[in-house]
C-alpha cells in the first residue's frame, strides 16, 4: 500500500479541505480497482484528517511554523511519522475489513506484517525519488 506516500509527501501548508477531498478520491480510485467497498477511502480520509495531530506528536510545535519542511527534519522523525501514518491507516483498514473484534489476533498480524512490508517499500521508493543532499 505505497499510496500512503501521498499522505506523507503532501505539502504541509496546503489547503486542508482540499487535501482531505484528494485523499478521498485517491482511496476511492483504489477501491474501484480493488473492489474493497470504500475501505481504502475511509482509511485515507481518516489518516488525512488526523495527520496534523500525528505531525504535532512527531515534530512538536515546529511543524506549524512557515519555515518547516519535511526534508529538514531528521531521518528518525521522518521514519516515525511514516510508520505512524502506516499503522493508523492499516488499523482503520483492517478493522473495517474484519468488522469484528473476535478476530483481533488476525487483525494484529495483518497490521504488523503488512505494515512492515509497506514501510520497507515506502522507504525504498522514498530513497529512490528523493533528492541527494551534498
Amino acid at each position: 500500500m505505497v499510496y500512503i506516500l501521498f499522505l506523507f509527501w503532501y505539502p504541509i501548508k496546503e489547503n486542508r479541505a482540499a487535501f482531505i477531498v484528494i485523499s478521498f478520491l485517491l482511496g476511492f480510485c483504489i477501491d474501484l480497482f480493488s473492489d474493497t467497498l470504500a475501505l481504502h477511502a475511509a482509511a485515507t480520509v481518516t489518516v488525512a484528517y488526523i495527520r496534523p495531530t500525528i505531525m504535532r506528536f512527531v515534530f512538536g510545535v515546529n511543524y506549524e511554523f512557515q519555515s518547516f519542511k519535511l526534508s529538514n527534519s531528521t531521518r528518525a522523525q521522518q521514519i516515525t511519522f511514516l510508520a505512524l501514518l502506516i499503522i493508523t491507516h492499516h488499523l482503520i483498514f483492517f478493522m473495517l475489513e474484519s468488522f469484528s473484534l473476535s478476530n483481533m489476533l488476525l487483525i494484529l498480524k495483518k497490521i504488523v506484517f503488512t505494515g512492515l512490508a509497506t514501510l520497507i517499500l515506502c522507504l525504498l521508493f522514498g530513497s529512490l525519488f528523493s533528492a541527494k543532499k551534498d
